[in-house]
């Protein structure tokens, strides 16, 4: 089974800081993951700086309760039940956004089928995870909206 933390984290946008939420893969940022996968088709693209830049999501409404990373997107791309993992690092989720098909069960969620929102790029190296469900909503809930700014 994999691991997964989802991480309330400042981060800055061109707009300014923001709250966002980052998904961590088995202790790693889901944005280094996707940059593993993508560098080839990004440097073949000869824009190798592509790769990865993405950004987590500072919409307060995927943050727990949101059912958003359970299944029902409240952000999505593709209008096929994609959920939005990720967005761009402009800060619009909608401009460069990293998709998954969330599949959830009583004992499982599983992340697959990744997307990027403008690239054809074969992402299939890229998951499937499965988390335990407990485990996975208990780190969801790390995500609920606080009043102060939590610095990373």
């Amino acid at each position: 089974m994999d691991k997964v933390e989802f991480r309330l984290e400042t981060e800055l946008f061109p707009t300014g800081e923001a709250l966002a939420v980052r998904p961590y893969v088995n202790g790693v940022d889901l944005r280094e993951l996707a940059r593993a996968v993508e560098l080839p088709a990004a440097t073949a693209a000869g824009q190798p700086d592509l790769a990865g830049s993405y950004a987590g999501l500072r919409d307060p409404g995927v943050r727990w309760p949101s059912r958003h990373f359970l299944g029902k997107p409240t952000v999505t791309w593709f209008g096929d039940r994609d959920t939005v993992l990720l967005g761009c690092e402009c800060g619009d989720a909608g401009c460069w956004p990293l998709t998954a098909r969330v599949d959830v069960t009583h004992d499982t969620v599983t992340w697959r089928d990744f997307r990027t929102g403008h690239r054809d790029w074969d992402l299939a190296g890229l998951g499937p995870f499965r988390f335990d469900a407990s485990a996975y909503r208990t780190a969801l809930q790390q995500t609920q909206a606080r009043d102060h700014h939590q610095h990373s």
